[in-house]
């Protein structure tokens, strides 16, 4: 395998983010990054789906970020409310 320097330009909270998950699982961000690059060239595309969300689920993480939604104890509660 031959190697390539590379210099790339991150968003430094997702970096962050991503690096110490990284860290958790063992690997290395080089690591991570070519298995990253391996899967796209196996599958011919990203490894995982990319959707534009729907408006309900738009809905729902305006109403995460604003602070306004429901919190429960657990999931009994969860279900109580939903009538589950």
């Amino acid at each position: 395998m031959t190697t390539e320097s590379t210099s790339i330009r991150l968003d430094a909270d997702a970096k962050k983010e991503a690096y110490a998950i990284f860290e958790k699982v063992g690997l290395k961000p080089t690591q991570a990054i070519n298995l990253f690059l391996r899967q796209v060239a196996l599958r011919g595309g990203l490894p995982f789906d990319v959707k534009i969300p729907n408006a309900d689920t738009i809905a729902a993480m305006n109403e995460v970020k604003s602070g306004n939604a429901k919190r429960f104890a657990d999931s009994d509660e969860l279900f109580d409310d939903l009538g589950i």
